[in-house]
């Protein structure tokens, strides 16, 4: 089969588009012919080399991924040759860890493409009890956009937030793959959503999600804005996708006892804030990172509803892995790019 792999740490040409061995479905797996691979940013720094020290390489990235069951291995009873599928993005690998509740808590856990081989392939060997039947309705390129994006959306929001209905949420950089869901799992769950941009072409992006209130912070004051829509309070929950020195401000932007959830880094992995800031008004800096297949079981209700949209902002073929990587750390796309194995 054909697959995006990595030999070793790099700029976006350690991209390299290779035949290697097709995976054989052990028992109790299915083969899943990947029709759709998604591209997120954790993709960009794993590559980098900027999340761990080491792979087996080489190694193939992708967490996302859409596609049809191809083949299934010994024992498999619940899907069917042909079904739409789903990849859970992330699951135990040993079966003892299966009911571990949430599944990142496991010793065993692994997330295609950091801990196990990944989605940018034609294909990938999944346990059956990790696979969920598409009936979004989605094309697969959309589809794959969903799995990391809003399962770890809801979990950022719902479980590691608490929002609920009547909050109010500050998302940073709602235009990005993970911002764009987490500012519609908020809205869904019946908070009023604020979101910050920089760049001013994206602001009618973020009002067709839902966002309440949009922050262009490249020439506007992102706490200034905040108090005012919220009576001087600050929002009850922040997500920061940004890190690095944006922390600080989401701290800031938060009310008294309010929450920030330390999602990613994208502002740089270090921070600086003065430690006052939280704790004389009791604010808790909690992190969150991947996710449950109940969180995405969750999610997923809300797209066949019809309240949570994918933002793809393009395709391109599997074998142009390396400029899906450079428009996605460039800033360039509104929303998510998805890798599609069998173009041409």
């Amino acid at each position: 089969m054909k697959a995006a792999v990595i030999h070793q740490f790099g700029d976006f040409d350690v991209l390299k588009y290779e035949d290697i061995a097709t995976p054989k479905p052990k028992p109790g797996n299915v083969l899943v012919k990947i029709l759709a691979a998604g591209v997120n940013r954790l993709d960009h720094y794993l590559r980098e080399g900027s999340v761990v020290p080491d792979f087996p390489f080489p190694h193939i990235l992708g967490a996302d991924a859409a596609g049809e069951v191809f083949r299934a291995g010994k024992d498999v009873t619940d899907f069917e040759i042909g079904d739409r599928v789903i990849v859970v993005p992330g699951y135990p690998q040993n079966a003892e860890d299966y009911d571990i509740y949430p599944a990142s808590q496991a010793p065993s856990f692994g997330l295609p493409g950091l801990h196990i081989p990944g989605t940018y392939a034609q294909y990938i060997e999944v346990p059956a009890r990790f696979l969920l039947k598409d009936e979004t309705g989605l094309t697969p390129a959309e589809a794959a956009t969903l799995p990391v994006a809003l399962a770890s959306g809801v979990r950022a929001v719902k479980e590691v937030g608490g929002v609920k209905a009547g909050d109010s949420v500050l998302v940073q950089a709602g235009a990005s793959g993970s911002g764009s869901m987490q500012i519609q799992i908020a809205k869904a769950l019946g908070a009023r959503v604020a979101t910050t941009i920089r760049n001013a072409s994206k602001a009618d992006a973020v009002r067709k999600l839902g966002a309440d209130l949009v922050i262009n912070t490249s020439n506007e004051d992102l706490v200034e804005r905040v108090k005012e829509w919220t009576d001087g309070r600050g929002t009850d929950v922040v997500i920061d996708n940004l890190g690095g020195d944006v922390l600080a401000t989401s701290i800031a932007a938060a009310k008294a006892t309010g929450v920030i959830v330390a999602f990613g880094f994208a502002a740089g992995p270090e921070v600086k804030f003065d430690i006052r800031s939280l704790f004389f008004e009791q604010k808790e800096l909690k992190g969150s990172m991947a996710s449950d297949k109940s969180d995405l079981e969750f999610g997923l209700q809300l797209v066949r509803k019809g309240k949570i949209t994918p933002l793809l902002d393009r395709t391109l073929p599997l074998s142009e892995a390396a400029e899906a990587h450079r428009l996605v750390a460039s800033n360039e796309v509104t929303g998510s790019v998805a890798l599609l194995p069998w173009a041409a």
